[in-house]
Parts: structure tokens; C-alpha cells; sequence
């Protein structure tokens, strides 16, 4: 069945992984409700829950089981660097059920990106 997935970083169409999500859907360029902060670890970004969030902006893909399972492993899931789970959006697409990937490490010495990591 396929999944609403929200990206904000380097799966997004022109950055360099974004080849995971070939033969899948975009829907849109979205934007969450302001529950989230990102920081800039380096070379890939950070999205966490946070009482003093913004609205990030990313994008909207409708994504395959197995496309989510390849993702899963591409985002270290099962080392604990991310997890993947439900994530709020703003209208018009905020009925969708939608996930993302959430980083699971501290944040603290980390740079704010701001609404957006690219």
C-alpha cells in the first residue's frame, strides 16, 4: 500500500539521493504545521519535533512499500539515526496521512536551517 512521505533534504528532486524515489509519485511541494525545527548536521539535514518549531518546507511523495523499505535502510532506520513516523502538514494537504523521517541524536551543536535545508 502506498505511503505519503514528506522530504525535506537529500531525497528531494535535484539533491543527490533523490534517484531513491525514481518510478514513485510527487504530489507537491508541501509545507508542515510550525512542530518542527531542522538543523544542518553537514552533509544531511535534521528534522525534529520542537515546542518552538516553524513550518518546514519539502516535498510530497507517494512512495511504494518496497521504495519505503530501500529508504528505511538509506536513512539508517535500523542503526537508530532516524525514525520514521507521522508528520503534520498544513493545508491543502492536511487530511493526508503522511510520514517523514525524524532524526533520533541530539541536535545541539547543529546549525538551524531554518524553513528549509536547501
Amino acid at each position: 500500500m502506498p505511503v505519503n512521505l514528506f522530504i525535506y533534504g537529500t531525497l528531494m528532486r535535484g539533491q543527490p539521493r533523490h534517484s531513491a524515489l525514481r518510478l514513485q509519485t510527487f504530489v507537491a511541494e508541501v509545507r508542515t504545521a510550525p512542530d518542527y525545527r531542522l538543523f544542518n548536521t553537514g552533509t544531511y539535514p535534521a528534522l525534529v519535533e520542537a515546542p518552538d518549531g516553524r513550518l518546514i518546507e519539502g516535498e510530497l511523495w507517494m512512495v511504494s512499500d518496497a521504495c519505503l523499505n530501500a529508504l528505511d535502510r538509506i536513512e539508517g532506520v535500523a542503526e537508530g539515526l532516524y525514525e520514521r513516523r507521522t508528520v503534520a502538514l498544513l493545508p491543502p494537504h492536511n487530511g493526508l496521512n503522511a510520514e517523514a523521517y525524524f532524526y533520533l541524536h541530539s541536535t545541539q551543536d547543529f546549525p538551524d536551517c531554518g524553513t528549509r535545508w536547501t
